[in-house]
């Protein structure tokens, strides 16, 4: 079965950086187009990041273009997010996601089958 699973949320203080990882199984990873996506207390989920199978392109939303870098290790079956420059605003709980089409490019517009638990991250002086 298809399993994802996150890792690498913590404390960190503003202006700081933290290296989330998702660990996926179960499915040929390497076929798949991937992203992340977070949700604030009190908000609704929000997508962060995209990249497709093969690592050529990735995706961001504009709150996070510049700080945070996707990238994939297809040999490890593990997609990660580099925050950098964090603020507190991107206090979340933080999803990656496997997109449900083997097409798909890991847009905020692409069908999402799969999702990890959740790694949290909060940001704080």
């Amino acid at each position: 079965q298809v399993q994802l699973v996150e890792s690498g949320g913590g404390l960190a203080q503003p202006g700081g950086s933290l290296r989330l990882s998702c660990a996926a199984s179960g499915f040929t990873f390497s076929s798949y187009a991937m992203s992340w996506a977070r949700q604030a207390p009190g908000k609704g989920l929000e997508w962060v990041s995209g990249i497709p199978s093969d690592g050529r392109d990735t995706y961001y939303a504009r709150s996070v273009k510049g700080r945070f870098t996707i990238s994939r290790d297809n040999a490890k079956n593990t997609v990660y997010l580099q925050m950098n420059s964090l603020k507190p605003e991107d206090t979340a709980l933080y999803y990656c996601a496997k997109v449900r089409l083997i097409d798909a490019i890991g847009s905020p517009t692409d069908e999402y089958d799969y999702w990890g638990q959740g790694t949290q991250v909060t940001v704080s002086s």
